[in-house]
């Protein structure tokens, strides 16, 4: 089975990056086979009715009638005409989703999407999501990190940690005490994790070493090992957008980001043996063994939550909504909920805030309207990239056969006899070697070659390799990884 070109060989030399990424944003539009396409940065997922309302405006007056969601939390607007980009830029602006023009495309924040709202969950690493977007938004350095530097922030169930974050935060669901007095005050360690207390366990790209912080700082902490990383990006000269690309010798290791959080006056502790992110995101995690295992975070259904409250988590067919679709979460957001809504990773939306029975009479509605609301669905865990006739780049419409093959009980092709797809694992279809928007972690690769599509197994390394690609080797922009 051929490796995904995502992963590169232990002792490969990282890219050198003469020029900035080319990721498409809310203001930098990319021109796309079916026109162009904005790509609106959503830290944690989090919208407001209001701000999904200007989104399905924004698909309805200038776009194709139609959002994508991204691995990334994020949303996409295709189809734009030429000449739209002042009329975006002001809806986007009015519903308060672009708090800082200069800082749109580094907004890159993933956070657990269930944070809070099921029976056993641990702190709402969220409220860190929103402090450290306030304080990116309000940092003149971090303006110089690229549209694809990715902030993780676990609530400790491992659900996000293994997504392939830069920086990671991982709640620590106990909190941790014994942290030496010379590594600084960490007295928020003590005790359960309730908000922004507690303790996490910070990571740099794929460094196994963590730091433990206390819980106030971890937003602040994640800052300014986003600035360590910016220095060790300089002093290289390889022009680095992510972490894992530093050349040997330059390295952000967590050594190297200690010594930035103790001079910032944030205490830390490098932990021994701390448990690595799971490699497949989706699969429940046990931080140990009195912890409660968590249910898989990518699954639609009901959730439980400890006040009594229903949270609905739907999934979108490949990503993709109609406006119709939209509009009607968002009418169940408004009208039964929180008046908000989360996006996830798995191209999903979490509606929280529901009585028990209104949620329901909701699910069944939006199961009509064509969203994926059973786990046993056969669409859970199918994903494609854009594929013909969004991209040029593709072979095939991907999308299309990826529907056929799921309507015809096929959902991974494969010659007669050949054997069958480990069970379980997230499902993928691309256009072309790029493989936009695949899963991280294992995954069945689904790919269009001129011969017709070859099927293999996508397996991480059980050691990470000192310098793994990024998923697009290119400067190209990536229009369904973000």
């Amino acid at each position: 089975m051929p490796p995904s070109p995502s992963i590169r060989p232990q002792g490969a030399e990282p890219p050198i990056r003469d020029r900035g990424d080319a990721c498409p944003g809310a203001l930098r539009l990319h021109s796309a086979a079916d026109g162009h396409l904005a790509r609106v940065r959503l830290p944690a997922g989090d919208l407001t009715a209001r701000q999904a309302e200007a989104l399905a405006d924004a698909a309805d007056r200038l776009g194709d009638g139609h959002l994508s969601l991204t691995s990334r939390g994020n949303a996409e607007l295709r189809g734009l005409p030429d000449g739209c980009g002042g009329r975006l830029a002001a809806l986007l602006r009015d519903a308060g989703l672009l708090p800082s023009e200069r800082h749109e495309r580094v907004r890159n924040i993933l956070a657990s999407p269930l944070a809070g709202l099921d029976r056993h969950t641990p702190s709402d690493v969220r409220l860190w999501a929103r402090e450290l977007d306030g304080l990116l938004c309000a940092s003149e350095s971090a303006t110089a990190l690229s549209g694809r530097f990715l902030f993780v922030l676990d609530d400790g169930r491992g659900d996000v940690a293994a997504l392939g974050g830069d920086v990671s935060l991982v709640a620590e669901p106990g909190g941790a005490t014994g942290v030496p007095a010379e590594h600084g005050d960490l007295s928020g360690s003590v005790g359960p994790l309730a908000g922004s207390g507690g303790t996490a366990l910070l990571r740099v790209g794929d460094d196994p070493a963590a730091l433990r912080i206390a819980g106030p700082d971890a937003p602040r902490a994640a800052l300014t090992a986003a600035g360590a990383f910016l220095t060790a990006a300089a002093a290289s000269g390889s022009g680095a957008w992510r972490v894992r690309e530093l050349p040997d010798g330059h390295r952000l290791t967590a050594q190297v980001v200690a010594e930035r959080l103790r001079a910032a006056g944030i205490g830390c502790a490098e932990v021994a043996g701390a448990p690595a992110p799971a490699s497949v995101p989706s699969a429940a995690f046990v931080p140990d063994a009195d912890s409660v295992p968590y249910a898989d975070s990518s699954a639609p259904g009901v959730i439980e939550g400890g006040d009594g409250a229903r949270a609905l988590s739907v999934l979108a067919p490949l990503g993709r909504l109609s406006v119709a679709q939209w509009r009607l979460l968002t009418a169940v957001a408004a009208e039964d909920g929180a008046g908000a809504l989360r996006l996830t990773p798995w191209r999903g939306i979490v509606l929280p805030g529901l009585s028990a029975d209104r949620a329901a009479p909701r699910m069944r509605e939006l199961s009509a309207a064509g969203l994926i609301t059973d786990p046993d669905s056969p669409w859970h865990r199918i994903g494609a990239c854009t594929g013909r006739p969004g991209c040029a780049k593709s072979r095939t419409d991907v999308r299309a056969d990826a529907t056929a093959a799921v309507m015809a009980g096929t959902p991974v092709p494969g010659e007669p006899g050949q054997q069958p797809a480990p069970r379980g694992l997230p499902v993928y279809w691309s256009g072309c070697e790029r493989r936009c928007g695949h899963p991280h972690g294992a995954w069945v690769d689904v790919l269009a070659t001129a011969e017709g599509y070859r099927v293999s197994v996508v397996r991480p390394q059980r050691t990470p390799a000192p310098h793994p690609a990024p998923a697009t080797p290119s400067a190209a922009p990536c229009p369904t990884t973000s």
